[in-house]
């Protein structure tokens, strides 16, 4: 929770009955590799919060292939908040790249904090600006070389190429996996 709490406090000043507020409105949840955290398809109904672990956002195109689109290590929020707030249901998957542990809200609690804690909306607003700056400012650009791409994986996500598999991290840049290891092998 300590984690949490930093992370929320970038955003705004709390006092110590706001804060034992948030922690008891939280739980906190594992997700095993390869689990679902939301599903395409189905209604967000919880904001999460990354303690360890990455999260990873991914859908389908339409010729059924797995398309990743942004990758959420820790210190950062894992939602579909778009759909989570107007309860409509989620395009994309978001997914445990690893063993994961999340802070979570309910949807009820979430909300109920909005309505308890002044200027929470604007604390909350912050945090949702980032988060979704954060997934479409690290989605690579197709028109750049795949080596570029992958540098800038690299400088986005410096502690992920050896925690996620290689097939995300592929998916992620738009080359095959076999692309991505001669890119590997020329820039080493």
């Amino acid at each position: 929770m300590k984690e949490l709490i930093e992370y929320i406090l970038q955003f705004g000043n709390l006092n110590k009955q706001q804060i034992d507020l948030i922690t008891s409105r939280a739980t906190e949840i594992e997700l095993r590799k390869d689990d679902y955290f939301s599903e395409a398809g189905k209604i967000p109904r919880q904001v999460g919060f990354v303690v360890d672990g990455v999260v990873r956002g991914c859908y389908y195109n339409n010729k059924g292939e797995e398309i990743t689109r942004c990758f959420i290590p820790e210190n950062n929020m894992a939602v579909d908040y778009p759909n989570f707030e107007t309860n409509s249901a989620s395009a994309e998957y978001l997914q445990a790249s690893t063993n994961c542990k999340l802070v979570v809200f309910s949807k009820q609690n979430w909300d109920e904090l909005s309505h308890t804690i002044v200027n929470w909306d604007n604390i909350k607003n912050k945090m949702v600006q980032k988060c979704l700056y954060q997934k479409s400012r690290k989605s690579p650009v197709i028109s750049q070389d795949a080596t570029t791409r992958y540098l800038e994986f690299l400088e986005n996500y410096p502690t992920l190429t050896n925690r996620v598999s290689l097939a995300h991290i592929a998916s992620y840049l738009g080359v095959t996996q076999q692309s991505l290891s001669r890119i590997r092998k020329s820039i080493r």
